[in-house]
């Protein structure tokens, strides 16, 4: 059973991996972030809807007060993968996914200042390694010759701290809901913030255009069927070992910008990967314990 929920989390960490190439493609057509996102998003909430309507139960609870986490957790998600897709826009890949996969630390420096958790040495050594592995990956220790520019860092963090809230909120819905009511919630909450900003035009433009497979690819991939693996398969493991597994995502991204679009990764970008994914694997399994 662990080797299945193994398995199934790392093709949610491959899903998700080639929702941010299908991304990259898309932003290069010319796309603007919000719009790709909107479509993952409205995609993904028709999957989720389906998979509630399957498994729905009319003896399931469901009040005002359930609909709060799940919107929050929408929203969080809503500026996750927007930023995202804006950091990719202006960095690349490899480093928009990694600079994402900071958030553990912004939960941790919340839950400080929340007084959820106590602060340790070990824990801020683990911040200390993500800020220093940030400052490799980003090239900002060299203003006269940034790797990595301005927007497209603060895009990145940006995403992680969205990130951060999506998963505070998830763990907060998820306790007394099913996770098809969460899911299908949230992402109708992602669809309706991110109309807000969407100019319609190019919205409408997409469903004309011929790289609508390319939106449902994204949306299929990307979001419905990479978030079900990963519940499917967190039930039949430890949330340390998920959290670990999970780490797979920078890597199988970075290994896919490399092979796939030719995107360059300096050694010393490497170097400040390899501290972040170290300092948050570590995060990560400490806080499980």
């Amino acid at each position: 059973m662990k080797i299945k929920g193994v398995a199934l989390i790392m093709l949610a960490a491959v899903g998700w991996g080639i929702g941010g190439i299908i991304a990259d493609i898309l932003l290069d057509k010319g796309w603007s972030p919000i719009v790709i996102s909107l479509y993952r998003g409205m995609i993904g909430f028709l999957i989720f809807f389906a998979w509630l309507l399957l498994r729905y139960k009319a003896h399931w609870c469901v009040t005002a007060r359930t609909y709060i986490w799940p919107l929050i957790a929408g929203i969080g998600v809503a500026g996750n993968s927007t930023f995202y897709f804006w950091s990719i826009q202006a960095s690349n890949v490899p480093v928009a996914v990694t600079l994402m996969y900071t958030a553990p630390m912004f939960v941790l420096l919340i839950s400080f200042l929340l007084r959820i958790e106590s602060a340790t040495w070990f824990k801020w050594n683990c911040i200390i390694g993500v800020l220093s592995g940030v400052i490799l990956l980003t090239g900002v220790y060299k203003p006269d010759s940034i790797i990595v520019g301005f927007s497209g860092i603060a895009a990145g963090l940006a995403s992680a701290l969205c990130y951060a809230l999506f998963i505070f909120s998830l763990k907060k819905a998820s306790a007394n809901r099913k996770p098809q009511f969460t899911l299908t919630v949230a992402f109708f909450s992602l669809s309706l913030v991110l109309l807000v900003f969407t100019d319609f035009k190019e919205g409408a433009a997409v469903l004309a255009s011929a790289d609508i497979g390319w939106f449902f690819l994204l949306g299929i991939v990307g979001a419905g069927f990479s978030f079900i693996l990963y519940i499917a398969g967190i039930r039949l493991v430890s949330a340390a070992t998920a959290s670990v597994v999970a780490m797979a995502e920078p890597l199988i991204v970075s290994l896919l910008g490399v092979l796939l679009l030719g995107e360059a990764i300096a050694a010393i970008q490497l170097l400040g990967m390899a501290i972040i994914l170290t300092a948050i694997t570590a995060l990560s399994l400490h806080r499980s314990f």
